[in-house]
């Protein structure tokens, strides 16, 4: 019997055609079959939507042994969504959200896309990882994330997850001479398994007046890391030169606060 080689189902909020994805596939193509399915363009923050009243379509963009990379008009969600419905032709063995440019780390985890794309899969019951790096430029350097990312999608395929748990990975900007892009020695401080931090976004709208006599607003803003002296935050461990993994989970019910609200509304007649 053949035996069949793992299963990768990989996207991005880049597009297909960003770098950080087309690495991505790269990196991992001697680990398994890949197949990518991506936004046809750039979809960051769009988190977990996904298409309701929109029609959706696929273009197959590149095939080749082990790799077919197509894209879809809708959300990172979408992606997924139709990929396993259309594209698959068995559960994969993991969906990876990435390589994001620019990070994903604290409350930004929440606005994602590529944390959608982890997300999605983690709610299928799929083992998956979201990889970012700490840089937004379209040509941004991924070749000293490769080392961590093979090891870490090597054990998150030999050894699973937990049901119902994502890894959010961010790699931090680390600026390499071209000796230290040939050293075997990681240019990264090492890895911190940490919490989200708290932290927050301001300035968030911007008022613009059209030469035409209208008003429009850009969203843009600005981050404030409301924490900065906590040293068990992924904000922390990416400012310090460290690799930022967080245990995500699907399960958002405060169990602190249930004891409280008991109290407040169970044994009271409303």
């Amino acid at each position: 019997m053949e035996i069949k080689r793992p299963l990768l189902l990989i996207s991005n909020d880049d597009g297909y055609q960003a770098k950080g994805i087309r690495t991505l596939v790269e990196m991992l193509a001697d680990y398994g079959d890949i197949v990518v399915c991506a936004p046809d363009d750039a979809r960051s923050g769009f988190s977990c939507a996904f298409s309701a009243t929109t029609p959706l379509r696929l273009q197959l963009r590149e095939r080749r042994p082990g790799v077919e990379i197509w894209s879809c008009n809708g959300t990172p969600v979408d992606c997924v969504k139709i990929a396993l419905a259309e594209i698959v032709d068995r559960k994969p063995d993991m969906v990876i959200g990435g390589i994001n440019h620019g990070d994903n780390a604290s409350v930004n985890t929440h606005y994602s896309g590529t944390m959608g794309v982890t997300l999605e899969g983690c709610m299928k019951y799929i083992p998956s990882v979201a990889f970012s790096l700490c840089d937004h430029c379209d040509d941004a350097d991924f070749s000293p994330l490769r080392p961590l990312i093979r090891t870490i999608t090597e054990k998150v395929l030999r050894e699973g997850l937990p049901i119902g748990v994502c890894l959010n990975v961010n790699f931090p900007l680390i600026k390499t001479s071209q000796t230290s892009q040939t050293s075997t020695t990681s240019p990264y401080k090492g890895v911190r398994v940490c919490r989200m931090a708290k932290g927050t976004w301001g300035s968030e709208v911007v008022r613009c007046h059209h030469p035409r006599g209208y008003d429009y607003w850009w969203m843009v803003g600005q981050y404030t890391n409301d924490e900065p002296e906590a040293d068990d935050t992924d904000n922390w461990a990416l400012t310090h030169g460290y690799v930022a993994i967080t245990p995500t989970q699907i399960d958002v019910t405060a169990y602190s606060a249930m004891s409280q609200l008991s109290e407040w509304f169970e044994e009271k007649h409303l």
